[in-house]
């Protein structure tokens, strides 16, 4: 394949060039869009197809092709890692460039979207609430026994609409919204994750994982104090820990340098507020590509649990049904493997005709959890997408 990397307008919005069916992967308006498909590849695959891209870049700027990617759950699944046709990134720096592979239109067709238009919608829970229930009891049950220390046990619901969703659509709210969260669109896949699973940036790695969960209403005052409650919530702690704990120890061994924050901070969402850590190092010589790493820490302790074999056991044993992308990873690679992944949750899957959105939630169970809190946190997780989804 041929690359040919030119600069761009600057003032262009991504959203509004990945559209309805293009490729998004943007975080406080930095990141790529994509659109059209060059090459799909394998995962074990796609580092070596993108250095082998001849490329020729007048930009000035220290940029390459990328590919964007899922992995799953259960990231010993196989997904397709996507090559767009034309790719458009801005960074930090308001730099804006245009990468075309094999002679691709450079003419990029900035998309409109069709803004309110009048549709129906039903939302359906697929997971019956006494199987929740049930599912959270066996998890607790398996901590106080002393088999796991966590389970992260979810839920899913689907969305259901007369006419198709406007995808490019939910994007834009999900901008508005969840503007510093990553917002992504792959095949279908559409989200705006809070949290860092995992950055490379030459030999700099970072992570920025979440556990703990309370609400936000809205009210500075409420929200303070239910943060401050958060922060010195045992239950919480104890979940977030695990998850540092694990991360770190698995970064470790690949880093000549790898520190942490002392303790947590509260990370505000729209409508929830989380503790999170942020993990920083840098990577040895001799460390694991980017995509191994991420692999590596799919799926992490705040969505699968541990020890991660019996957490994902147990699972698999109470939740009944495939979580396919949610909880596994989604983000980008380039040739130099440099790269952004997050977590794939506060996601929805699209069906082909966009007419149907599933969409999963779940929260970490430990000794301490109740089943009514677990179904009171899902919900508000549930509400980052369905407020993007179902509009009148």
């Amino acid at each position: 394949m041929f690359a040919q990397t030119t600069l761009f307008d600057a003032s262009v919005d991504l959203n509004d060039i990945a559209g309805s069916d293009g490729f998004l992967f943007v975080r406080n308006g930095i990141g790529y869009a994509g659109r059209g498909v060059a090459q799909r590849v394998v995962m074990s695959q796609v580092e070596q197809v993108l250095r082998d891209i001849d490329h020729q870049n007048t930009t000035g700027i220290d940029v390459s092709p990328i590919a964007f990617g899922v992995i799953p759950f259960d990231s010993t699944a196989t997904n397709e890692f996507i090559i767009p046709q034309q790719i458009v990134g801005k960074d930090e720096n308001g730099n804006c460039w245009l990468t075309t592979i094999d002679h691709a239109d450079s003419e990029v067709q900035i998309r409109q979207s069709l803004g309110a238009s009048s549709n129906d919608f039903a939302v359906t829970a697929l997971t019956p609430i006494e199987t929740y229930r049930q599912a959270v009891l066996g998890a607790r049950s398996a901590v106080r026994e002393g088999r796991i220390t966590k389970a992260v046990i979810a839920r899913e619901v689907v969305v259901e609409a007369r006419n198709p969703i406007d995808v490019h659509a939910v994007l834009l709210r999900l901008k508005a919204t969840f503007g510093n969260s990553y917002r992504y669109s792959i095949d279908g896949f559409v989200g705006a994750s809070p949290e860092l699973l995992i950055e490379v940036a030459g030999t700099r790695v970072s992570s920025h994982p979440l556990a703990g969960t309370t609400p936000r209403t809205g009210d500075p005052t409420t929200d303070a104090e239910l943060a401050r409650k958060l922060l010195l919530s045992m239950k919480d702690q104890v979940e977030h820990r695990i998850v540092i704990d694990v991360i770190h120890d698995m970064l470790l061994p690949y880093c000549s340098y790898l520190d942490w924050q002392p303790e947590p901070s509260v990370i505000e969402v729209a409508n929830v507020q989380h503790l999170g850590t942020l993990i920083e190092g840098h990577l040895s010589e001799d460390h694991p590509d980017l995509l191994d790493l991420a692999r590596m820490l799919c799926p992490t302790p705040a969505l699968g649990g541990h020890p991660r074999d019996e957490a994902l056991a147990i699972i698999s044993e109470l939740e009944g049904f495939d979580r396919k992308n949610y909880g596994g990873a989604v983000g980008w690679v380039n040739a130099q493997g440099d790269g952004t992944w997050a977590v794939a949750i506060r996601c929805a899957e699209f069906s082909a005709d966009c007419k149907t959105a599933r969409l999963i939630a779940g929260g970490g169970i430990v000794a301490a959890s109740e089943p009514d809190a677990e179904l009171a946190e899902t919900q508000a997780k549930f509400q980052a997408m369905l407020s993007a989804i179902v509009r009148p």
